[in-house]
């Protein structure tokens, strides 16, 4: 994290502990301070707090497959949904963060694919679309 009026001085707010690459990023976005991300092949999704560097205070891991997309909800700073290779697109609350949270709240299964993205209606909160093969799905949630 780089604070533009000094180049100079940058801090490093997560490394994955094997150095595998981190592919998706996702700010909350009603409270700016947490953070998601996702490393290369993981089947976890790691939430980090900017104020506290280096230590996630929160790992959803309910997926059976790698992780290929993660959206905040744009209307909850404690709902986030992760998709995966698993077919699964599944929604988790995380107020109790730092306590570890053991089950996504809401799950969807793609019936004929790997979910590869995912998004969050920023005007319309209460619709998801997800993609998977050739295939667009918009679930009401």
């Amino acid at each position: 994290m780089f604070d533009l009026r000094h180049l100079e001085h940058s801090t490093i707010i997560y490394e994955d502990p094997a150095h595998t690459p981190l592919l998706r990023l996702a700010w909350n976005k009603q409270d700016p301070n947490y953070l998601a991300t996702v490393a290369m092949d993981a089947c976890e999704v790691i939430i980090l707090d900017v104020r506290v560097p280096c230590t996630p205070v929160a790992r959803l891991n309910n997926h059976r497959a790698c992780v290929n997309g993660i959206a905040w909800a744009p209307h909850s700073s404690v709902h986030i949904c992760t998709a995966g290779d698993d077919h699964q697109a599944l929604i988790w609350d995380v107020q109790q963060m730092p306590r570890a949270i053991e089950d996504p709240i809401l799950a969807y299964t793609a019936a004929e694919g790997e979910i590869n993205q995912i998004q969050w209606g920023a005007t319309q909160p209460d619709w998801i679309a997800i993609c998977y093969n050739k295939c667009l799905e918009i679930l009401r949630v």
